[in-house]
C-alpha cells in the first residue's frame, strides 16, 4: 500500500467545472493540494517508483536460471545475459539467489558474501541491485514472483505527467464513520486473479447531491490510516478503468474526511507489472466522481 516517487515533469490540471456543474470548482489548486500533488509526482517518478517497474516473473519451485538471455528460465528485459540461479524452497518458503561469479551486485547497499536469501518484510525487503536494476521477491497468495525495477526505464524517462480534474471543494466530504466490532473481512481480488482477505474496520457513509452512499476501507495491521479502493462512473472514461485509490486519516469523533481531490490512479495504470487490488462490490459508486487524478497518458490497462 506504499505508493511511491524526481525528474522534472509537469502536472497537467484540466478544468472540470462544466463536468461537475459545481460553483466550487477552482481554476487553480489550493497550496495544500498543490504541495500534495507535487509530493505525489515526486514519489511516482523517483528512482524506485512505479514508473521503473519493468518485470514481474512468477517463480516455480526449485532452481531457475535468471538473466537477459532467452535460454534462461526467467528472462529479464534487461541485465546480464546470465545473472544467476534463483531457487524457491516451498517447504521453508524461502527464495534464494546465487549470482554468477562475474556479476557485480549489491544487496541492500552492501556487497554480498554468499548466496542471497530474500526477505519480504514490507518495511525492509531484500533489494538486489545490478547496475540500474533492482530485484525483489514478493508473495501474492501462495505464489511468489521476482519483481524487477529499472531506474533507467523508458516509462520513467518519458513520463508525460499527471492530469487532474480541477479542485472542487464539493468533493471534500465529511462522512459519518460506522465502526465494525469486531472488524469484518473482505476477500478482495487483484488484477492477476489472486484473492486475499483484507480487514475492514468500518465504513464511511456520505451524502452527495441529496443521496447517500458508502465506502468500505481496508486497513493494514499497525496502520491507523484508511485505504479506499473504489470505482465510479468516470472509470474507464475519464479515469482509470480498474478504479482509483484514496487514503484518509483515521476517523475522529465519528467522522472521516473523504477528499476525492486526492484520489489517485493505482500503480497498474503506470505499469503492466503491478498487482493492484480491485474495488470490492461495496465500493462501486453509481455516480461520477469528477475529482482527483484522470487516466494517465499511456495507461497500461483500460
Amino acid at each position: 500500500m506504499h505508493l511511491h516517487r524526481l525528474f522534472p515533469t509537469r502536472i497537467l490540471v484540466v478544468s472540470a467545472a462544466l463536468l461537475t456543474g459545481s460553483s466550487f470548482a477552482l481554476a487553480e489548486p489550493t497550496s495544500d493540494l498543490a504541495q500534495w500533488r507535487a509530493h505525489r509526482l515526486e514519489r511516482l517518478t523517483a528512482a524506485d517508483g512505479w514508473l521503473t517497474l519493468i518485470g514481474l516473473h512468477w517463480l516455480h519451485e526449485g532452481n531457475q536460471a535468471v538473466g537477459a538471455a532467452k535460454t534462461n528460465d526467467v528472462v529479464l528485459a534487461k541485465g546480464p545475459a546470465v545473472l544467476g540461479t534463483i531457487a524457491w524452497d516451498k517447504t521453508s518458503g524461502k527464495v534464494s539467489l546465487m549470482l554468477e561469479a562475474r556479476v557485480s551486485a549489491t544487496v541492500d547497499g552492501q556487497e554480498p558474501k554468499e548466496n542471497i536469501t530474500f526477505s519480504e518484510d514490507e518495511d525492509k525487503p531484500t533489494l538486489v541491485q545490478v547496475g540500474t536494476l533492482t530485484l525483489q521477491v514478493i508473495s501474492r497468495g501462495d505464489r511468489k514472483a521476482l519483481r524487477v525495477k529499472d531506474s533507467a526505464a523508458e516509462t520513467r524517462a518519458h513520463f508525460a505527467g499527471l492530469e487532474y480534474f480541477t479542485e472542487d471543494r464539493a468533493w471534500k466530504i465529511e462522512a459519518t464513520w460506522e465502526s465494525f466490532s469486531p472488524p469484518r473481512t473482505l476477500r478482495i481480488q487483484n488484477v492477476v486473479g489472486t484473492v486475499s482477505p483484507e480487514a475492514v474496520p468500518g465504513k464511511a457513509i456520505f451524502e452527495y447531491k441529496g443521496k447517500t452512499y458508502e465506502l468500505w476501507p481496508i486497513q493494514e495491521t499497525g496502520d491507523d490510516s484508511l485505504f479506499f479502493i473504489f470505482s465510479d462512473q468516470t472509470s474507464g472514461v475519464e479515469t482509470y478503468g480498474a478504479g482509483r485509490f484514496l487514503f484518509t486519516d483515521p476517523p475522529k469523533n465519528g467522522k472521516v474526511t473523504l477528499d476525492f481531490n486526492r484520489a489517485i490512479s493505482p500503480p497498474c495504470a503506470f505499469t503492466a507489472f503491478a498487482t493492484c487490488l480491485l474495488p470490492p462490490p461495496q465500493n462501486r459508486l453509481p455516480i461520477r466522481v469528477t475529482a482527483g487524478e484522470k487516466t494517465p497518458a499511456g495507461a497500461t490497462h483500460p
